[in-house]
């Protein structure tokens, strides 16, 4: 039914669905772990919850798992009930940390706080909502520097996308923007080169889909997933993340010393401009994200069907 219903409003694209969502993350605070959840929530700025924390250091500057890869053992927890439309914290909800030899910190949900200038992340730099005394000091133990833990503040800051690639799409301190999608055969694909296969963890993406060819979510410019509408706006490049083992926060050379061997600029787009960059999974925005509307969830099991796509990573956009 709903195959036949987007053939006939589309007309291009494939009336059978291309993969189907086999997990979906979110990562309340940036370079933490994520939480796998079986549903999400879609706001303005990507998955509710999503990287809506960051962990700065004593002039506001963020911190991440580039610079401290001790932030990738840090767990975090959110009321199941916070993955459902319509929820708002009560006075005994918390966002729950947990770390290797450090007390269980709980953070309030609710509540009032200080607001704090000069916080920045990458290009991005505003005022930010201070979780207190308790998180500094549990940060600032945990990683052995002055350390904070801060939220966006929402009500007055906005950071948006690259223009070039996305225009009017909101995020908070997501690297770049609001969604990010792997495929499992892309994962397979590149562990059948690699001497010790590596979890989706280390690359970090929203959405996992499986069902379809390695690398195919690099060609999709739209698609519909629950009545949704996502566009793959700009195939992502990897940064050292994704060499940091997440199960002990080491660093390695993998995966980059074999995805550049056929996943580089040089490779994937041998007639564009060459930046030495290495290309794993696609960068997503959601046209609903900008309206009012209500039943903006996206589920495991849900179908991605394919409406537009080019014919070769040379034609993404990078």
């Amino acid at each position: 039914m709903a195959s036949s219903i987007l053939s006939s409003i589309f007309g291009s694209g494939s009336a059978e669905p291309a993969a189907k969502i086999t997990s979906i993350f979110i990562y309340p605070i940036k370079s933490c772990r994520a939480i796998s959840v079986p549903q999400a929530c879609i706001s303005s700025t990507g998955f509710q919850w999503d990287r809506q924390w960051l962990v700065v250091n004593s002039k506001g500057r963020a911190y991440t798992q580039r610079v401290e890869p001790k932030l990738a053992l840090v767990s975090v927890n959110l009321p199941k009930e916070a993955f459902t439309e319509d929820w708002a914290p009560t006075d005994v909800s918390y966002l729950e940390l947990t770390a290797p030899g450090m007390d269980i910190l709980k953070v309030p949900l609710g509540g009032t706080h200080e607001k704090i200038d000069g916080v920045s992340c990458w290009e991005w730099s505003g005022s930010a909502l201070d979780e207190g005394a308790n998180a500094a000091e549990w940060f600032s133990t945990y990683l052995g520097k002055p350390s904070r833990l801060v939220r966006f503040n929402a009500a007055s800051e906005t950071r948006t996308v690259d223009p070039n690639y996305a225009q009017g799409y909101r995020t908070m301190f997501s690297d770049e923007y609001p969604f990010m999608m792997i495929s499992q055969g892309s994962l397979d694909a590149l562990n059948e080169f690699l001497s010790e296969p590596l979890p989706i963890n280390r690359f970090r993406p929203n959405i996992l889909i499986d069902g379809c060819e390695p690398f195919s979510e690099d060609l999709w410019t739209v698609m519909n997933i629950n009545n949704l509408t996502f566009h793959g706006v700009k195939l992502c490049s990897r940064c050292k993340v994704p060499t940091i083992n997440q199960e002990n926060g080491v660093p390695g050379s993998e995966p980059t010393e074999t995805l550049v061997k056929f996943r580089s600029d040089k490779i994937l787009r041998p007639s564009k401009k060459q930046g030495g960059k290495v290309y794993f999974g696609q960068n997503l925005v959601c046209k609903e994200s900008l309206s009012s509307r209500k039943g903006k969830v996206v589920k495991v099991g849900d179908p991605v069907y394919v409406l537009k796509k080019v014919s070769s990573s040379e034609e993404a956009a990078a």
